[in-house]
């Protein structure tokens, strides 16, 4: 899947892309649980997009990481697309020749990691933000509410 392809709410989503730049982490407290969250732009060979990195994800990714989402979901905060990949979905960092998906001109295009060989495990798919998620995997129900989106506003900000 394009980024240029999202639509807002859309869940199931499967892509690979290229991180641009990673904003602040910042802390939140909400419902009694407390993490990190930062933004980060990722690109394609259509468009860019913001991508929510939760906890463990902030430290995983670097500025020029090649990255594949898988089961990743679309929300829409304030007008503007947001991708994340909640409690199913899975972040990797991989190296561009371990992306046969990737197209030669994403490949060319993409930074290369201060260190090439470097690659992360996926991340475990805990997201304490989604704190409305359901309990169950609804990963076979194709129409997947994605309406449970959690955002941190700034005044859950510490």
């Amino acid at each position: 899947m394009k980024i240029n392809e999202l639509q807002p709410r859309q869940g199931k989503i499967e892509l690979i892309a290229t991180v641009l730049d990673i904003g602040q982490a910042r802390t939140f407290d909400k419902g009694g649980s407390q993490g990190r969250v930062a933004n980060a732009t990722i690109k394609d060979e259509t468009g860019s997009i913001k991508l929510s990195l939760w906890n463990e994800q902030i430290d995983q990714v670097h500025v020029g990481d090649l990255l594949k989402i898988t089961n990743g979901y679309v929300s829409e905060f304030r007008g503007e697309l947001q991708l994340s990949t909640g409690k199913f979905g899975k972040l990797e960092v991989v190296n561009v020749q371990d992306a046969p998906v990737a197209s030669a001109a994403l490949a060319s295009a993409a930074p290369q990691p201060t260190n090439p060989s470097r690659t992360q495990p996926p991340s475990s798919g805990e997201d304490p933000g989604r704190f409305s998620e359901p309990e169950h995997d609804d990963d076979k129900d194709p129409e997947r509410e994605e309406e449970s989106d959690f955002s941190v506003e700034e005044e859950d900000v510490v």
